[in-house]
């Protein structure tokens, strides 16, 4: 019974393995050091100590930025190590033994599998951990200075017939004014509750709301009351009326697909960025399988240019991608393309490139 792995095999995994984490070590070694030149006025502004900085700041963004550019460097370290295996006519060594290109393929088809998988599990739970981080530090030290005017106008809906609004709000204290909540049958409103002042109970879980008139309709009849104070419960926090920047990175995938189902039940609009979060943590993990046969397909031809030529193909193809899925995801989120497809498009379409390139590769 033939071995599934060969000395070929491991030969050509352990350069795959091993170029991708050199080149991932120098990138992420440049992106720090432009990182740290960038924000040290602000570390030293707010007298931030080493740990702080390391344990609170770049334990978040070091595996953000890993996975960001993840499929594009695996794809660059194939092309690099491979070109190197054309030049030196090893790939022509092998081929002339009697092993197919199709048998050759085999180890880059393992190490896509393994790295692919390595992102996928990352996408679903290390980096969402780790953006939190990052997106905590950078909103309590970085960022402060944008939120000064920390009051502002509110409207939400708490479910499919109900909206609430606040003519402010002020998160730093879970209050506002000028509060007001609809219900809504067909066309009509049939409840109508106002309140000068509305602040968050946070030991009963409740919102306790001053001068208060309400109103219920019922076709022609009107019925009106008012009262000093009372206390509501609803399906609304103040965690809910206060929208971070980037908030669906900061999530798990199963916390993910929680607030978008909580949200969508509310009839909220604007859930196609978060979809085509929840659905490109998958479509990353594709990426990685789709760019590694790319470029062992291109890169396994000896060519005059050799690297260079090889590098500079990766390096156009790298672009397209990224390209091919800002268009798709700006699409989903401005213009309501299916956030599935979108984020889909790039690999259907670079799919379809390496299995052309496969087709056309000699044999």
């Amino acid at each position: 019974m033939p071995k599934l792995i060969t000395k070929i095999d491991w030969y050509i995994l352990r350069k795959l393995i091993g170029t991708f984490i050199y080149s991932l070590a120098i990138f992420l070694l440049i992106s720090v050091v432009i990182d740290i030149t960038e924000k040290v006025d602000d570390f030293m502004t707010n007298h931030l100590s080493l740990r702080e900085i390391v344990v609170d700041y770049y334990f978040g963004f070091i595996p953000h930025i890993l996975a960001l550019l993840f499929p594009l460097f695996i794809f660059l370290s194939v092309i690099f190590f491979t070109s190197k295996m054309a030049y030196r006519s090893e790939i022509i060594a092998i081929l002339s033994a009697g092993v197919s290109f199709r048998r050759f393929l085999r180890a880059y088809w393992i190490g896509a599998f393994l790295f692919g998988g390595i992102l996928w599990l990352a996408n679903f739970w290390v980096v969402p951990n780790a953006n939190r981080i990052r997106t905590t530090f950078e909103n309590k030290y970085l960022h402060s200075h944008d939120n000064q005017n920390t009051q502002f106008d509110r409207s939400t809906r708490i479910d499919s017939f109900t909206y609430v609004t606040f003519g402010t709000y002020d998160p730093n204290y879970g209050n506002g004014s000028s509060f007001v909540m609809q219900k809504v049958k067909g066309q009509e409103v049939v409840f109508r509750m106002r309140a000068d002042r509305a602040a968050w109970d946070s030991a009963a879980k409740k919102w306790r709301l001053d001068y208060v008139t309400i109103r219920t309709m019922d076709g022609l009849k009107e019925t009106w009351q008012s009262r000093q104070d009372t206390m509501i419960k609803i399906a609304l926090t103040p965690k809910d009326l206060v929208e971070e920047k980037n908030m669906q990175e900061a999530m798990t995938t199963p916390d993910l697909r929680r607030y978008i189902q909580r949200e969508a039940i509310r009839g909220a609009e604007g859930l196609n960025t978060y979809w085509v979060e929840y659905y490109r943590r998958t479509a990353a993990a594709a990426a990685v399988v789709v760019l590694t046969l790319i470029g062992g397909i291109i890169a396994a031809k000896k060519v005059r240019g050799g690297s260079g030529l090889h590098l500079a193909v990766g390096i156009v193809i790298s672009a397209s991608y990224i390209i091919a899925l800002q268009f798709a995801t700006v699409f989903s989120v401005k213009a309501d393309l299916n956030p599935l497809l979108a984020v889909w498009i790039p690999n259907f379409i670079f799919g379809g490139l390496a299995f052309y390139l496969y087709r056309k590769a000699p044999k």
